[in-house]
């Protein structure tokens, strides 16, 4: 399935999908580089915290998105 971000508290789909969040990524270093160049507007957007998982499985989490 690969490797994907859920984040705290969960964005509506509309948003979700606006900044990328939906997308699986085949790699765990193509996902943090996503998430740095995302962080910011994650926050923006109302997400207070990340989680990575592969699959179902959680590979670490969760992180502040707090400045």
């Amino acid at each position: 399935m690969g490797y994907y971000w859920v984040t705290t508290p969960e964005l509506t789909e509309e948003v979700a999908t606006q900044l990328g969040l939906l997308v699986t990524f085949e790699e765990q270093s193509t996902a943090e580089a996503w998430l740095t160049s995302s962080y910011a507007e994650l926050a923006e957007a109302g997400a207070h915290e990340v989680s990575l998982y592969e699959s179902d499985r959680l590979i670490y989490g969760p992180m502040s998105l707090d400045a």
